[in-house]
């Protein structure tokens, strides 16, 4: 009888054991848990700090380039739908397609924030004419100085195979009535360049300086 009732408080006990090294495994388990949880939250919490960090950085960045743009060379910057639209204050001699040397410091600098800020984005080169001529001739040498500023671009680093030219002849004037050496005629023979970029967002921001 005595034997029957020490092994049936051995076997309690030995029950008890269990129970307790059972539930202090669980709670062990969910501590591990619950740490490793913690630890995941505040990785991505600090990954999240970062990127938000890095953005900003490069907002204020691409303010800082297109303010430069805008106030030392006399740029016009759009933002469009999908796009963004530089008229850069690059002209051309009458009859000329020659990329003029006062203007090669203007593109420059367009160079260096197409590259740090619409890399791989395609661009479009625009050139035009003034009124002279016939609407043919014009349309050629548009074409040329369209040509000669992406050939410049090439020189300063942008991919050549992101790089498209047109030409507009006499079309879209600035100046209708100016030609040849008549006050603002210069103004009708320059380029224009269309970046093909999904940062047109980023863009209105830096912009309007919000």
């Amino acid at each position: 009888m005595r034997k029957a009732q020490f092994v049936a408080m051995a076997a309690l006990a030995a029950s008890t054991l269990s129970a307790c090294a059972t539930k202090g495994f669980v709670r062990k388990g969910l501590e591990d848990q619950r740490v490793a949880l913690t630890g995941q939250i505040d990785t991505e919490r600090n990954e999240r700090v970062a990127g938000d960090n890095s953005l900003r950085a490069d907002l204020a960045t691409l303010r800082t380039d297109l303010t430069t743009l805008r106030t030392e060379y006399g740029t016009r910057i759009t933002a469009m739908e999908g796009a963004v639209k530089f008229a850069m204050p690059v002209h051309f001699g009458f009859d000329d397609a020659s990329v003029r040397q006062q203007d090669q410091a203007a593109l420059e600098q367009f160079a260096k924030v197409a590259q740090q800020h619409y890399r791989g984005s395609t661009i479009t080169i625009e050139g035009f004419a003034d009124p002279a001529g016939s609407a043919a001739y014009n349309l050629q040498l548009s074409r040329e100085r369209a040509d000669a500023v992406r050939d410049y671009l090439v020189t300063k680093g942008i991919d050549g195979t992101l790089l498209r030219t047109v030409g507009y002849g006499k079309t879209r004037l600035v100046r209708p009535d100016a030609a040849r050496d008549a006050v603002g005629a210069e103004l009708n023979r320059r380029v224009t360049f269309v970046v093909e970029t999904p940062a047109t967002d980023a863009t209105i921001t830096a912009l309007s300086g919000n």
